[in-house]
């Protein structure tokens, strides 16, 4: 049952619809932006706090420690030798063996934390370290080009990639090449997803040409697995009931810097808007209020949604919900198709903003 708020007839300036906003982002900006999100701005190794319960989580911290000053080549590391214009220097030669380490477990297990503490803990200057989600990374390809895709993060010490989830062949055959060359150019790599890196594709295609660019990609990886439970419901409440529409708009009306739409309305404009500019739509956007929030009506929609859950959750930002409750915005089917592990994801990120949107309703005189 819908939860209302004691009334406040106090009613500022009506605030920003997301539905309004239709960004323009530079390519520049996009390679920029290449570093851990704010939620994960300050994570380390040491303030990553493994469950007792699951050795794995102790072992990929110690793992991950020794890859970091692996790839930033420690005090006996040669420094990059000048080009000469005279005579032809020799290509450097990559190192044998897997260039990357793969963290696979379940959503909520802290992969993402550990990932951007191997940003963090990689010796080296931030512009010569890249992190992002694989959506990032094509949408950035999509930006640049392929070759200057390639040329731009050949320079970099490690590539981080975050949630690497493949959705159809074509990302595929290009995360693929893509990787390749910059393995060939020295360049480390990082990755986090839910499957281990030969089984991307099950469930999902059945073409042996996916699965053969699947089993070369996984061969640059070395697994760590991470096993355990959702951290973000780990000994906590269950998600907030949604609020009543009037409780929601009271809210957002009254919260600095607050969105509010209606939660279809939403859905159909995120369908005009390119998933790489979710980040750049919710720019100054400190809460996110949403009214009318049903379950999804295809699989396009859900994904578009699951892409502005993760930007939402990157920025650390409260999400206030009538409706029905975000455990039931995807359908039986899409929870059991190939691409459940995303829903899943989105639903445990959606509940822990919910979570914490709970503030937003604690005012002084309410």
């Amino acid at each position: 049952m819908a939860e209302d708020l004691p009334g406040n007839t106090d009613i500022p300036a009506a605030p920003v619809a997301l539905a309004s906003r239709t960004p323009h982002v530079p390519a520049e900006r996009l390679v920029a932006e290449m570093v851990p999100p704010p939620r994960f701005s300050t994570v380390s190794f040491d303030n990553y706090i493994p469950d007792p319960g699951q050795p794995s989580q102790a072992t990929a911290v110690k793992e991950l420690a020794a890859f970091a000053t692996s790839v930033g080549g420690g005090p006996g590391a040669a420094e990059p030798r000048r080009r000469s214009w005279f005579r032809r220097e020799p290509r450097p030669t990559a190192p044998r063996g897997p260039r990357g380490m793969y963290l696979d477990g379940g959503y909520g297990v802290g992969k993402t934390h550990l990932l951007a503490s191997l940003w963090h803990a990689t010796p080296g200057a931030p512009e010569k370290k890249a992190f992002g989600t694989f959506v990032e990374l094509t949408n950035l390809v999509g930006a640049l080009g392929f070759q200057q895709t390639v040329q731009t993060l050949s320079g970099h010490r490690l590539l981080c990639i975050d949630e690497f989830e493949l959705d159809d062949p074509g990302d595929t055959v290009l995360v693929s090449s893509l990787l390749g060359k910059l393995v060939d150019a020295g360049v480390a790599l990082a990755a986090t997803s839910n499957t281990l890196p030969g089984k991307l594709g099950e469930g999902r295609f059945a073409a042996a040409d996916f699965l053969r660019e699947i089993q070369g990609l996984s061969a640059h990886f070395r697994a760590l697995r991470i096993d355990g439970e959702d951290y973000r419901h780990r000994g906590l409440p269950k998600a907030p009931a949604p609020y009543s529409d009037e409780a929601v708009t009271r809210v957002a009306h009254r919260t600095p810097d607050a969105s509010l739409d209606d939660f279809p309305t939403l859905l159909e404009h995120l369908s005009r808007v390119h998933p790489s500019r979710y980040g750049a739509m919710c720019d100054g956007i400190h809460a996110v209020c949403l009214t009318g929030v049903g379950p999804v009506p295809d699989q396009s929609t859900a994904l578009r949604l699951v892409v502005l859950a993760d930007r939402l959750y990157d920025r650390e930002v409260p999400v206030l919900a009538s409706g029905v409750p975000f455990d039931r915005l995807f359908s039986e089917e899409m929870l059991q198709g190939g691409y459940r592990k995303k829903y899943f994801r989105a639903i445990s990120r959606l509940t822990a903003l919910a979570r914490d949107a709970g503030r937003l309703t604690e005012q002084p005189g309410d």
